[in-house]
C-alpha cells in the first residue's frame, strides 16, 4: 500500500470508528422511539414508553402541568416507577412482557435480525481493513467498502421496519398511545447508515487503481515496440 493511500485509509478509519461506535449504541439501547398516550387532566399519573430492538421499558410520570412541546405524557425523563422487560420472543417463560400488538413480534424480530447482519458484515469489514496494512493486500479493501456498505444499508433497512412498527402501534385501537417521536438512539442509526455508507464509498475508491493525470503518461510510461 502506497503512502499515500495508506494516509487516506487511516482517515477513512476514523469515520468507520465513528460509524460502527454509532451502530453499537443504537443496537444496544432502547431509545428508538418514546410513545405516549393522550392526557386527559393533570395532577394524575400516565404510562408513556421507550423501546429499542430488544425490550420495551413503560414509566409512570406524575403530570402536574402540560408538556410544552406539546409530546403529551412526558418528557420521558421527568421522575416515575420505570418498569423494563425484554420480548418475549428472547426470552423463555410467561413472565416476559410484549407489546399489545400481536405483529409488533414479528417486526422487532425482522429489524433485530437484520441489525445482526449489520454487525456481522461491519466486523468483516474491519477485519479486511485491518489486514489490508500488510504489503501487497491494499486489494482487501474493495471488500472492505463492500461490507461497510452493506452494514449500512442494513442499518437502514432495520430503521425503517422501526419505523413501521412505530406506525402500526399508533394506528392500532389496540393500544393507549396516540403520540410519538424519535428518540437519540434512532438518530444514532441514522447517523451509522450514513458514515457507513461514505466509508464504504471512500473506501472502494481509494481501491482502485491509479488513474493518469493526462493521457500522455500513459504513452509515456509504456514500453517502446523492438523491432525484430
Amino acid at each position: 500500500m502506497f503512502e499515500e493511500q495508506a494516509t487516506k485509509v487511516k482517515i477513512t478509519s476514523v469515520v468507520i470508528l465513528v460509524g460502527m461506535s454509532s451502530m453499537l449504541a443504537a443496537v444496544v439501547t432502547d431509545h428508538w422511539a418514546v410513545l405516549s398516550p393522550r392526557v386527559e387532566k393533570l395532577n394524575a399519573t400516565c404510562e408513556a414508553a421507550h423501546f429499542g430492538l430488544w425490550r420495551l421499558c413503560k414509566k409512570s410520570i406524575f403530570i402536574v402541568e402540560a408538556d410544552p412541546q406539546g409530546k403529551g405524557c412526558g418528557p420521558i425523563s421527568l421522575p416515575g416507577a420505570k418498569n423494563c422487560s425484554y420480548f418475549k420472543h428472547f426470552t423463555s417463560g410467561e413472565e416476559a412482557e410484549v407489546f399489545e400488538v400481536k405483529t409488533q413480534k414479528e417486526y422487532n424480530i425482522s429489524a433485530a435480525a437484520i441489525a445482526i447482519f449489520s454487525l456481522f458484515f461491519m466486523i468483516l469489514g474491519t477485519l479486511c481493513v485491518i489486514f489490508s496494512f500488510g504489503k501487497g493486500r491494499d486489494y482487501l479493501l474493495r471488500p472492505a467498502g463492500m461490507f461497510f456498505a452493506f452494514a449500512g444499508l442494513c442499518i437502514i433497512i432495520s430503521v425503517e421496519v422501526m419505523r413501521q412498527s412505530v406506525k402500526r402501534m399508533i394506528d392500532s385501537d389496540e393500544t393507549i398511545w396516540i403520540e410519538y417521536y424519535y428518540s437519540w438512539s434512532f438518530t444514532c442509526a441514522c447517523a451509522a447508515f450514513t458514515l457507513l455508507i461514505l466509508s464504504g464509498v471512500a473506501l472502494l475508491l481509494i481501491s482502485m487503481p491509479h488513474m493518469p493525470r493526462n493521457p500522455w503518461e500513459t504513452c509515456m510510461d509504456a514500453e517502446p515496440d523492438t523491432l525484430d
